[in-house]
């Protein structure tokens, strides 16, 4: 018996100084990194990151990134990129020392987080711990992770606060809990800065070429304006800048009988409120249109997620709801009674792909938009595999769609023995062709009238500005090099 308590001993003495030199490397690596930007929230973060990297790169920082959403990636000075590799395909926090040590090996001005924590205590961890940010990013407050972070909005923005430097500084967009973020702040002695999405004008949205949001940008923007990066050049590194895998976009295709179909994701705005800004300012865009096809796919570990997206059925306004995963009663149940006649549905998950996609293909019109919501993961995958499968079309193919136009039916009525042109067919590639709406070809105000007068920003001081030094770095080949004598957080670099 005394052998097992000696053995568990020395085991305990082992792993205690096992802990305590990993976490001085660690500590040593976080001081090779001036700047730590940890962007943490409800929706948006994985955007947030690539905009706020993109931003710093074009200001001529050596810049560093790692998302966490629909795909992990760890995004290299020079803006490659490459999937997060887990065991097991796990997420865990620890993961984030990894990313640092390897982000330390290029000697960054910058470093930029997504956080990927939901337990408050694990979001503090993360901050106090991990990542040690300068600058904080809480983008928004939604309705999401309520059995984590707490049943109430107030509850969650103080869950995310956990995130906020102690003496730092916290950028957000947030203005319906902006009081609640200012409480939390002044606790941690935290200065809170408003980035205005007002400030962004459309012109300057127009430069993306993918969809994106105002506060977004606004975020990036003000991120960049701390580390002393003017406005052009900021935006000029966010437009060259690749976007999520997961990010808002709309392919148009031809289904089977010629039916011409808008096809929105919008998977990874997986809470009420997202989803609804998402589907609303795409209608405004005129991105999609209707009749406009709703399809939830449910997940069995996220009952409370599917019953959301049935309730906000009304809202939308469609014309058929297209109920896929499992289970499906669970968002089924939750769609109000004057409006669940129109819920299709489509099967568990146990249900072949190509069943269920042509059953759900055959209930679409001629010409008609479709928007996925809820969960990706599971059938909404097969979903988005057999769509991808279908050839695409550009409306500047289709002369026919001239044809409904005002002003051009008139010449053919008055001409009846004249056949109207024949549309051309877009020839099918391999992969098939599905280009991307430009997003905002067509941008008004009505998206300009949902929001109200932001709070009233606090005035903050700029840190100052350093000339950065040369840095060695040089972009290729991506081999981790070998790190100097490790130095403790407050030595000098």
């Amino acid at each position: 018996m005394l052998f097992l308590y000696c053995v568990l001993l020395f085991s305990c003495l082992v792993m205690l100084v096992a802990g305590v030199v990993e976490q001085r490397r660690h500590y040593a690596n976080l001081a090779h990194i001036p700047n730590r930007v940890l962007v943490n929230g409800i929706r948006g973060k994985s955007s947030i990151t690539r905009l706020c990297a993109g931003a710093l790169r074009g200001g001529g920082l050596v810049t560093v990134a790692k998302t966490t959403g629909t795909a992990a990636r760890f995004i290299h000075p020079d803006a490659t990129e490459e999937p997060v590799h887990r065991k097991f395909g796990i997420a865990n926090v620890v993961e984030q020392i990894g990313i640092v040590r390897r982000a330390a090996a290029y000697r960054p001005h910058a470093l930029v987080m997504e956080c990927m924590a939901v337990m408050p205590a694990l979001q503090e961890i993360n901050q106090s711990k991990l990542i040690q940010s300068t600058i904080g990013v809480l983008c928004n407050v939604r309705e999401d992770h309520v059995a984590e972070m707490g049943p109430t909005l107030d509850d969650i923005a103080r869950s995310l606060s956990r995130s906020m430097p102690h003496g730092g500084i916290c950028v957000t967009a947030e203005k319906e809990r902006f009081h609640v973020l200012q409480e939390e702040a002044d606790a941690r002695d935290c200065t809170l800065v408003y980035a205005d999405p007002d400030t962004v004008g459309d012109d300057e949205l127009r430069g993306f070429s993918w969809f994106t949001f105002k506060e977004n940008v606004a975020i990036a923007l003000t991120v960049a304006e701390l580390l002393g990066i003017d406005r052009e050049t900021a935006l000029q590194g966010m437009y060259d800048a690749p976007p999520d895998p997961g990010v808002l976009s709309v392919e148009r295709y031809v289904a089977p009988g010629g039916k011409r179909l808008r096809f929105a994701n919008v998977f990874a705005a997986n809470d009420p409120e997202s989803t609804l800004m998402n589907i609303n300012q795409l209608l405004d865009l005129g991105a999609v249109d209707r009749p406009l096809n709703v399809v939830i796919n449910c997940r069995p570990d996220r009952v409370e997620r599917n019953g959301q997206m049935g309730a906000i059925v009304p809202d939308l306004m469609p014309d058929k709801v297209f109920v896929i995963g499992h289970p499906a009663k669970s968002a089924i149940d939750a769609i109000p009674a004057e409006w669940r006649g129109r819920a299709v549905d489509l099967g568990g998950d146990q249900r072949d792909g190509e069943e269920f996609m042509n059953e759900l293909l055959g209930h679409l019109g001629p010409s008609s938009s479709l928007v996925a919501i809820g969960n990706i993961h599971g059938q909404g995958e097969i979903l988005l595999e057999h769509l991808a499968e279908l050839p695409g079309f550009e409306d500047e193919l289709d002369e026919l769609d001239e044809l409904d136009r005002p002003g051009r039916a008139e010449p053919y009525a008055a001409a009846p023995d004249r056949e109207p042109p024949v549309p051309r067919q877009a020839a099918p590639a391999q992969p098939p062709y599905v280009p991307h709406l430009d997003p905002y070809a067509d941008l008004t105000a009505a998206q300009e009238a949902r929001y109200a007068q932001p709070p009233v920003p606090r005035q903050y001081v700029h840190p100052p500005q350093q000339p950065w030094p040369p840095h060695p770095y040089e972009p290729h080949p991506y081999e981790p090099r070998p790190n100097p004598q490790w130095q403790s957080p407050g030595e000098p670099r």
